[in-house]
């Protein structure tokens, strides 16, 4: 008789899962995942399988875990890959690792390509520990949820539909204060701004800033919720890639780290260091050229880095600024007159103020207003230079499809170096009757 009644049990529980996922989903989602995983687990996949394409992400790892490893490998075999990806990346690299070591190879490979998204993409940002709300969800059973799920800190509840697509949002404020018998379809917000998973990063800033948001859900093709981009890790993969382009600007390699070992620095770094070499004989060329002036006049030798180091200065402001603009979609290449004259026009403020305050400490160091002249109009014309230039090489690049973090100081340096010398040495030389 115990059997029988075990047997019918089983058996309406199949019914149930298999016919009715829509109406199970709610009820196995409010229950703890040893109770819920102890209704599914005698149960073929087969006849679940409905039930798991609806599941939150969340619950549907939580309540794996209190699985067999068989069962698991049932599930992920018969489940859509795109389905089966929302439970494996919420797992641990271990387990996931475990689940797909389990599995055929083609099967594997689905598996693997539906996880994997670019680097800085939406999919690769997200957090995929979400928990789906539906809209006929009272306060009282949301809030009930979220007490189960204590160890987890939601900002913002996300609703979804039959399909598990993202149909409104709601504050976490908002269930506080309602009353525990009201639906959530009477407090969600209706389409939230969401974003595609394969969105890059400049999009993900742009939708940030225009709506002041902390959270920013991501969807797929179907427009299913699969995620959640959270800003302070947007925040912090943006640090870590202007730490990447710190290094890159400089000539070393994005894939260097400060305890990599010494042969790989040394051959990521060097081929850069040989480019920086030839630059830098390019620059003392044009100080060889005049050889004569400086022997004549071994004051010039003196002020010849602080020409420089002001132009290199100015020239980096403006390479920052440009880089950023770009990396914002603030501007375009095809925007470079427009740009390029502004730096242009920063440069002639910078460049006259800074030419007179040298001008005025040249005058008070040596007594001698024709060097004093000098060098004010080799740091003007050295300073309009640097900023025109350091704006255009990032735009440069853009424009013929390379980074334009990569090793862009190398060759701004050069252009600085060469500007500042070869402007203060060449009026130096026109003026030299006057030294």
């Amino acid at each position: 008789m115990i059997e029988d009644i075990a047997s019918m049990d089983r058996a309406l529980r199949e019914v149930f899962f298999d016919r009715y996922p829509a109406e199970a989903i709610p009820l196995l989602e409010q229950m703890d995942e040893s109770g819920a995983a102890g209704l599914l687990e005698d149960i073929p996949v087969g006849k679940s399988i409905r039930l798991w394409e609806g599941l939150s992400p969340e619950f549907g790892v939580q309540l794996l875990k209190q699985l067999p490893p068989d069962y698991i490998t049932g599930l992920l075999e018969k489940l859509d890959p795109n389905r089966a990806a929302g439970f494996l990346r919420g797992m641990d690299r271990q387990s996931r690792e475990a689940a797909l070591a389990s599995l055929g190879g083609r099967v594997k490979e689905d598996l693997r390509r539906a996880t994997a998204y670019p680097e800085d993409s939406a999919g690769a940002l997200m957090d995929t520990r979400i928990m789906y709300f539906r809209p006929g969800m009272t306060v009282g059973e949301a809030l009930d949820l979220l007490r189960k799920r204590a160890e987890r800190t939601y900002r913002k509840l996300y609703t979804v539909d039959g399909d598990n697509r993202i149909r409104g949002v709601l504050e976490i404020e908002e269930l506080a204060i309602a009353d525990h018998e009201t639906v959530l379809a009477e407090l969600e917000r209706l389409d939230p701004v969401i974003v595609d998973a394969m969105a890059d990063r400049e999009e993900l800033v742009e939708l940030f800033e225009k709506y002041r948001m902390t959270d920013l859900p991501v969807v797929d093709f179907e427009r299913r919720l699969i995620g959640v981009v959270r800003y302070h890790v947007l925040v912090g993969a943006a640090l870590e890639e202007n730490s990447a382009d710190l290094q890159t600007m400089v000539g070393a390699s994005k894939d260097e780290r400060a305890l990599s070992p010494a042969f790989f620095a040394t051959k990521k770094r060097l081929p850069w260091l040989h480019v920086n070499l030839v630059t830098a004989f390019i620059a003392a060329s044009v100080v060889g050229i005049f050889e004569s002036t400086i022997a004549q006049v071994t004051a010039l030798a003196i002020l010849m880095p602080v020409v420089a180091g002001e132009s290199g200065n100015t020239g980096q402001q403006a390479l920052a600024v440009t880089m950023r603009g770009l990396a914002l979609k603030e501007i375009y290449p095809r925007m470079w007159k427009k740009v390029l004259f502004k730096e242009f026009s920063v440069g002639l403020m910078n460049g006259t103020v800074i030419a007179l305050v040298t001008a005025a400490a040249v005058f008070a160091w040596s007594t001698s207003s024709a060097l004093a002249l000098i060098i004010a109009l080799a740091m003007l014309i050295s300073i309009i230079i640097a900023t025109v230039v350091g704006a255009a090489i990032p735009m440069l690049l853009t424009v013929l499809g390379q980074d334009p973090a990569q090793s862009s100081s190398i060759f701004l340096t050069t252009v600085t170096d060469i500007a500042g010398f070869f402007s203060f040495l060449g009026i130096a030389t026109l003026f030299l009757a006057l030294l």
